[in-house]
């Protein structure tokens, strides 16, 4: 499992919606979105440019990697 930092989570929506995105980029699979912890974990093999941009155009922020 590969787990990212997001930084603009404030509310159980944009849980929702940082699931949402990454569920919908190709190789990514069992994505658990933790709103405390202002964490993102998936799995797959997927680009971190392509995470981050996926991230980014729902307007949120990935920290780290």
């Amino acid at each position: 499992m590969t787990t990212i930092s997001i930084k603009g989570m404030s509310c159980p929506h944009c849980v929702a919606s940082v699931k949402k995105a990454l569920e919908e980029i190709p190789g990514i699979s069992r994505v658990k979105v933790n709103l405390e912890n202002a964490e993102a974990s998936y799995e797959g093999d997927v680009n971190a440019e392509v995470v981050k941009k996926g991230i980014a155009r729902i307007g949120f922020e990935v920290t780290s990697e």
